[in-house]
């Protein structure tokens, strides 16, 4: 199976990029323009059920998302590449990392979920598991994670291209997986170099939260809180979290 993907650059340093909950491929905002093309090479997936891939039958789990991550980069000739993932994607990151650890040079974390379980309860479990069915849900939750600070046009446009690129089934599904698994014990102690990147008014993965699970896991784990943006640091802060990503990559 050929595995559609988006692609910007052709430099020797090889990215594979993945994506959120609410997100897909396409949905990187201005930040994309702002990426080195002749010292890296991205590749973005949609997973299957979003974006270029909504219609692709799959049981819509983080261990789908990572066997086609590694099909894509077997795809693409890339014998090693560097990891970025954002939210859900950097739980799927992480499991990439756990299934071919040699085959990955570095890993970014974009206020990512973690390889533990990441539980919800009460107001926000209801909240969360209503948003497949109910965008005004999905609206809540960014509206959450961006600290109350996204102006309403921002929100419902963002509420509609997640609507609009997954399929409910994908999206409950996805959302009962980076939940619930717990694949931490794989990955933790490994030596290769990770970047944590969370935003200062981000009330849902916060620093706090990435010091308890990231940075007790990897022992090269660096933590960079990006000032005036919260979970979407591609749409807050395009040009600033660009340049933060690819001197990293490059060190």
């Amino acid at each position: 199976m050929t595995i559609s993907h988006r692609t910007i650059g052709t430099g020797a340093h090889k990215v594979l990029v993945l994506h959120d909950w609410f997100g897909t491929s396409a949905a990187w905002g201005q930040f994309l323009d702002h990426l080195d093309p002749d010292a890296f090479g991205y590749a973005f997936l949609d997973y299957r059920g979003y974006g270029d891939r909504r219609e692709v039958a799959g049981e819509f789990t983080l261990a789908e998302i990572a066997a086609d991550a590694l099909a894509l980069a077997d795809q693409l000739g890339w014998d090693t590449f560097s990891l970025v993932g954002h939210s859900m994607g950097g739980k799927a990151a992480q499991r990439v990392l756990a299934e071919a650890p040699r085959r990955v040079r570095r890993l970014v974390g974009v206020t990512p979920v973690p390889a533990s379980a990441y539980s919800l309860e009460g107001d926000a479990y209801d909240l969360f598991h209503g948003a497949a069915q109910s965008p005004a849900n999905r609206r809540a939750i960014l509206d959450l994670v961006t600290g109350h600070r996204a102006c309403g046009r921002w929100l419902d446009a963002m509420t509609a291209r997640s609507v609009a690129g997954s399929r409910p089934e994908a999206f409950a599904s996805y959302l009962a997986e980076w939940t619930t698994q717990d694949f931490a014990a794989k990955v933790a102690g490994s030596s290769l170099p990770v970047k944590v990147f969370v935003g200062e008014h981000d009330l849902a993965l916060t620093a706090e939260a990435m010091r308890g699970t990231w940075l007790a896991h990897y022992p090269q784990a660096d933590l960079e809180v990006l000032a005036n943006s919260g979970h979407y640091p591609m749409y807050e802060i395009p040009v600033a979290f660009a340049t933060a990503l690819e001197a990293f990559l490059r060190a």
